[in-house]
C-alpha cells in the first residue's frame, strides 16, 4: 500500500470537494430541518382544508429560555381524531400578545388560517385565561367560532389540589407526606435502606397472596399509595435516622415526623386522601387520551361526582374499619370515638365540646368530601353551557338514547361560519332520516362515545349520506379535551435538550422535536424526498 499512497492521492483527496463536511454540525442540522420540513408537509396535506383546533402550553427549556408548544387537533379522512405536533416557537415573554403573535407566525409558516380554527385548548396557566388580555379572548375576537375549552384533566387536578389548600388539616398532612418523601430520600444510605425495606415487604406480600403496588413517589396518589405499602419500612428509616443522624437538626426532623405519622388523624388523611385521589385518578388518565371526546369527558366528571357522593353516604363505616385495622397493625392507638375531641396544641379551655366521632366523621370525612365536590362543580361549571350539552346528543349509546334534534340544531347554530341559514333547514330533515337509520342498523347499536361514531360513519359511507351531521360531528370532535399531548412534547424536549446540550438553538430543537415526536410519519417518508429537499436547500459542491 505504501507504494500507491501518490496514487490514492492523486485520485481521492485531489479530485474531492475541499469543503465538503457532511458530519459538521452545519450539515446535520440542514438534515433535520429538512427531514421536519418533510414531517410537517405531510401533516398540513393530512389536514387538508379540514377544520381544526389548537392546544397551547409554554414551559422553560433547560437554559430557561421560554417555549411555546403548538398542537393541531383534526378528524381524518378515515373519521379518527388526530393530534399532531407541528413546532415549538420561543416566545420572549409569556404575555397574550406574544403568545398571540408567534402563532400567526406559526400559522404563516405553513399555510394555516385561523379562519379555520374551531377549537382553543390550554393547561389553565393565568396568561392564558383572561377574559379581556389573554390568548384566549385575542383568538375569540378574530375568530368567534374558535371556543375555548379548559382543559378537563388539569380540572380534575386543581379540583383536588384546591382541597387541600382549602382544609388546613389536608394542607398540614401533605406538608408532613412531603417532609417524609424529602427527609427519606435525602441520602442514598437512607434511600438503600428502604429499598432493602421494600425487598423484604413486598417478599411478604406475596407470599400472603397480595399484590404490592409500585413505588411512586413523583405524584400525590403515588406518593399516598407508596406511602400505605411502605409504611412500616418508612417508620424504621426514620427510627435510624433519630438513632444514627450527625446533628440534632436531623434527629429533631425525624423525631416529629415519627410523631406525626404515628398518629391516628395521620392514618385517617392518609386513607382519607388515598381513596379521593384514586377516585378521579383513572378519569385523569383517560381524559389524557388523544382521542378522547367532550361526551365521554362530561361522563367521566359525572363519574367522579357520583363516587364522592356514594362513598360520603354509604362508606363510612366500611372506611372507619380501614382506619382502625391499619392502627391495631401498626401499633397506632386509636382514640374512643365518644370521647371528648381535643385538637393537638391548643388549650383545652379554647375547645369547642364535640366528640371525636363528630370531628373525625363530620369535620373531617364529610367536609373534606363536600369540598371535593364543590371544587368540582365549581370548576366544571362548562359542563352546563348550552354547547356541551348539545354535544352530549350526539352519543350513540344505548340506541342514541340522548338524541335531541333540538338541541343538535343549537349546536349547528353556534357555527354560523359552517352552516348557513339554508343548511340548518336541511339539516332539520337530515336529522330526522339520520336517527332513524341510525337506531334501525345493526351495525351502529353497539357503539360507544362519538369519536366511534365517526369512524364508523366514514366505514360505512354514512358521512357522505348524512354530510351536514357529520360536519357538526367533526365540529364536536375537534374541540379539546385535554392538553395531554402537547405537554409530553416538554417532556421529549428535555430528552433532547440538556444540560450537556444546553446550546441547542430554537430551530435545531424544533426540528429534532418534530422528527422525534413525529416519528410515525417521519418514518415513512421516502429518504429521496429528504434528499432532494436538503440538496434544493442551497448549493452545494456534495451530494449525499
Amino acid at each position: 500500500m505504501g507504494n500507491l499512497k501518490q496514487e490514492i492521492k492523486d485520485v481521492t483527496l485531489e479530485n474531492a470537494p475541499e469543503n465538503a463536511k457532511l458530519i459538521s454540525s452545519d450539515i446535520q442540522k440542514d438534515i433535520i430541518n429538512a427531514a421536519a420540513t418533510e414531517t410537517i408537509n405531510v401533516i398540513v396535506k393530512d389536514i387538508g382544508d379540514a377544520l381544526f383546533s389548537i392546544l397551547v402550553d409554554e414551559s422553560r427549556d433547560v437554559s430557561m429560555k421560554e417555549q411555546m408548544a403548538v398542537v393541531l387537533r383534526y378528524v381524518d379522512k378515515k373519521g379518527c381524531v388526530i393530534e399532531r405536533f407541528v413546532g415549538i416557537e420561543h416566545v420572549t415573554s409569556t404575555m397574550a400578545i406574544s403568545l398571540k403573535a408567534a402563532i400567526d407566525r406559526l400559522f404563516s409558516r405553513y399555510g394555516l388560517s385561523i379562519a379555520r380554527l374551531r377549537g382553543q385548548g390550554y393547561d389553565g396557566a393565568s396568561n392564558m385565561q383572561g377574559e379581556f388580555n389573554g390568548l384566549k379572548a385575542l383568538i375569540l375576537k378574530e375568530n368567534p367560532c374558535a371556543f375555548y375549552i379548559h382543559c378537563f384533566a388539569h380540572q380534575l387536578q386543581l379540583a383536588l389540589v384546591g382541597v387541600a389548600k382549602k382544609h388546613v388539616q389536608v394542607a398540614n398532612f401533605f406538608c408532613v407526606v412531603a417532609s417524609v418523601v424529602n427527609v427519606v430520600g435525602a441520602s442514598p444510605k437512607r434511600s438503600d435502606i428502604l429499598q432493602e425495606k421494600q425487598i423484604v415487604h413486598i417478599s411478604q406480600a406475596l407470599q400472603n397472596g397480595e399484590v404490592a403496588s409500585d413505588t411512586l413517589w413523583g405524584s400525590h396518589y403515588g406518593t399516598l399509595l407508596s406511602l400505605l405499602t411502605l409504611f412500616s419500612s418508612t417508620i424504621e428509616v426514620l427510627e435510624i435516622i433519630v438513632d444514627d443522624a450527625s446533628n440534632s437538626e436531623q434527629r429533631y426532623e425525624a423525631t416529629n415526623l415519627l410523631d406525626n405519622m404515628q398518629s391516628y388523624r395521620f392514618v385517617f388523611c392518609l386513607h382519607l386522601m388515598r381513596i379521593i385521589l384514586g377516585v378521579s385518578n383513572e378519569s385523569s388518565k383517560a381524559l389524557q387520551r388523544k382521542d378522547q371526546d367532550i361526551a365521554n369527558a362530561i361522563g367521566l366528571v359525572k363519574v367522579c361526582k357520583q363516587r364522592l357522593q356514594e362513598m360520603r353516604e354509604n362508606d363510612w363505616d366500611s372506611f372507619i374499619g380501614q382506619v382502625s385495622s391499619f392502627c391495631e397493625k401498626h401499633n397506632i392507638d386509636v382514640p374512643n370515638m365518644d370521647d371528648i375531641y381535643i385538637p393537638r396544641g391548643r388549650s383545652r379551655r379554647k375547645t369547642y365540646e364535640t366528640t371525636n366521632l363528630h370531628h373525625y366523621r363530620v369535620d373531617l370525612y364529610y367536609s373534606i368530601i363536600d369540598m371535593q365536590l364543590q371544587e368540582l362543580n365549581g370548576r366544571f361549571d362548562e359542563v352546563n353551557t348550552k354547547l356541551l350539552l348539545c354535544i352530549a346528543c350526539l352519543c350513540p349509546d344505548n340506541l342514541f338514547v340522548a338524541f335531541e334534534k333540538q338541541n343538535l340544531l343549537q349546536l349547528a347554530g353556534c357555527y354560523p361560519k359552517d352552516f348557513s341559514t339554508i343548511e340548518l333547514m336541511a339539516l332539520d330533515d337530515q336529522l330526522q332520516n339520520y336517527i332513524i337509520d341510525m337506531r334501525s342498523s345493526i351495525e351502529f347499536s353497539d357503539l360507544k362515545g362519538i369519536s366511534n361514531l365517526a369512524k364508523k360513519m366514514v366505514e360505512m359511507g354514512k358521512d357522505k349520506v348524512y354530510p351536514l351531521v357529520y360536519r357538526l360531528l367533526t365540529l364536536s370532535l375537534i374541540l379539546p379535551v385535554a392538553t395531554a399531548t402537547v405537554e409530553r412534547v416538554f417532556s421529549a424536549m428535555h430528552l433532547v435538550k440538556t444540560r450537556l446540550r444546553n446550546r441547542i438553538g430554537d430551530q435545531w430543537l424544533n426540528d429534532s422535536l418534530v422528527v422525534y415526536i413525529e416519528k410515525d410519519i417521519y418514518d415513512n417518508i421516502d429518504n429521496e424526498v429528504i434528499m432532494r429537499r436538503f440538496q434544493n436547500m442551497k448549493t452545494r459542491r456534495g451530494n449525499l
